[in-house]
């Protein structure tokens, strides 16, 4: 028998409640609205935890899929808010997610969580533990032990989860496994995954005078887990992804796209080594930088992973500041490698194929091929989509944890969690690369530019150079705490 949904008592109420019932919303009877209509009783309460930029898209999304109330807008800048606030006007506004949370528990059935990075972990967290159903923008997580806290949490929590990379809910990543599965390419030994990424300053020194602090902002409140450091101008709303203490540079904005087709396809898990190489910024003649606060202006790294069921072991590549693999041999010379900027590249023992960003466009090499390709599909389509993507949460949140809804989503934790660490363990590579040792003489080294990391996946550890294990879980800034 199903068990019944624990939420709707919770939305009958908050649709019953006075204060709300004021601003025009009412309980219409399912049969009065007729065939194809939902009734507001049977309507996903969603909050939305940073609402300007990708938020106000995500909200708008799934008040599209008809299934969804945007009752709750949480944002610390009025400025990114504006929009959101204007297009959800019955909507009740607050700054601190925890207030909202603590106050507005009863009536909230689900949270959209699109804040920057170094925010998304204890956001999340806090509604997963209310057992609120959770959408959270990529990259899940700012650390990798973030990562992994908030998988375990959504099974010990019951709650339905899906991750904001909404190309693996597109029909290109499952043309690329159909493909895969029919043995068309082989083995795949070596994947490429590239971006023109970062679009936003890095590989720069942090700027050492403060500016005033826009009134529409709380500063203290946007930092959140950070340490506190001065406000410069051009911090926000988007150039915090080029520094380490909110953002995760290239690899975070991108490569939760780029590279979940090649977990998609590959069913990869966890990596067991990492190196990278990383472009220093030229300072004056004959001196060059590494600046550890933020991002390199472009990196090579190479992650290499298990293979499965008698596979090959794997190994990906990701490059970024527009750094891309050699063409393949197949691909004509006026042909678009990937999408232009950014792409994923199998090699394969028979063949090789490609994608763009989402997977979109999949194609095999020679290009001529794809039109000729006929196999069995061997995975589901998702309806609608990318945008789908949001649709498909918001049903499953309806269905409820366990539900088979919930259990097909294409980026659950179970899925999301996994490929974010990988993603967030070049950037582990990343910052090694910065440390620096004092050697017999007393001269400085950087010994985490010369070696291969070594990762044990289960214990979340660095196995032959300790001195990176700093960065697999940060030190929050105290009164914050993901409360595990």
């Amino acid at each position: 028998m199903q068990k019944k949904n624990p939420f709707n008592n919770s939305r009958r109420k908050f649709l019953k409640d006075t204060s709300l019932a004021a601003t025009g919303f009412f309980i219409v009877p399912r049969h009065v609205l007729g065939r194809g209509f939902v009734a507001p009783s049977d309507k996903l309460i969603v909050a939305g935890i940073g609402v300007g930029g990708k938020g106000e898209s995500d909200l708008e999304y799934f008040y599209k899929s008809g299934k969804a109330e945007v009752a709750y807008l949480c944002d610390v800048d009025d400025r990114q808010a504006k929009n959101s606030v204007t297009r959800f006007p019955k909507a009740k506004r607050y700054k601190d997610f925890r207030e909202m949370l603590s106050k507005e528990a009863k009536y909230i059935d689900a949270v959209s969580v699109s804040t920057p990075d170094h925010t998304h972990a204890v956001a999340a967290m806090a509604a997963m533990q209310l057992h609120k159903h959770v959408y959270v923008q990529k990259p899940l997580t700012h650390d990798i032990y973030e990562a992994r806290m908030l998988t375990q949490a959504a099974h010990r929590y019951k709650v339905v989860t899906q991750m904001g990379n909404q190309g693996a809910s597109g029909d290109g990543v499952r043309v690329l496994q159909d493909w895969y599965a029919a043995g068309l390419i082989g083995d795949v030994k070596t994947i490429y995954c590239f971006t023109d990424r970062p679009i936003w300053p890095q590989g720069i020194g942090r700027p050492t005078t403060a500016s005033p602090i826009p009134p529409e902002l709380d500063y203290d409140l946007w930092l959140g887990t950070a340490p506190k450091k001065d406000y410069f101008d051009g911090l926000l709303p988007f150039n915090w992804r080029g520094w380490w203490d909110y953002g995760t540079g290239a690899l975070g904005d991108m490569a939760c796209h780029i590279m979940a087709p090649a977990f998609a396809v590959l069913d990869l898990g966890y990596p067991v080594s990492a190196e990278c190489s990383v472009a220093s910024q030229y300072i004056s003649n004959w001196h060059m930088a590494y600046f550890p606060e933020g991002g390199p202006i472009a990196s090579h790294i190479t992650l290499t992973f298990k293979g499965k069921n008698g596979k090959p072991d794997v190994e990906l590549h990701w490059m970024d500041g527009g750094i891309q693999p050699t063409r393949p041999v197949e691909l004509g010379a006026n042909e678009v490698f990937g999408d232009g900027g950014n792409g994923t590249y199998f090699i394969g023992t028979k063949g090789n194929m490609m994608c763009g960003t989402y997977g979109k466009d999949p194609q095999l090499l020679p290009t001529s091929k794809t039109a000729q390709a006929h196999v069995p599909q061997t995975v589901a389509r998702v309806p609608g989509g990318d945008e789908g993507h949001y649709a498909a949460w918001v049903e499953a949140a309806i269905a409820g944890y366990g539900s088979d809804k919930a259990k097909n989503l294409s980026s659950n934790f179970d899925i999301a969690g996994p490929l974010t660490e990988s993603v967030l363990m070049g950037n582990l590579a990343i910052r090694s690369y910065n440390i620096q040792k004092q050697n017999s003489k007393g001269e400085m080294e950087y010994p985490g530019r010369h070696i291969k990391l070594l990762w044990d996946g289960p214990n979340m550890k660095i196995t032959n150079f300790d001195e990176a294990n700093q960065f697999v879980k940060r030190t929050y800034r105290e009164g914050w705490s993901l409360g595990v």
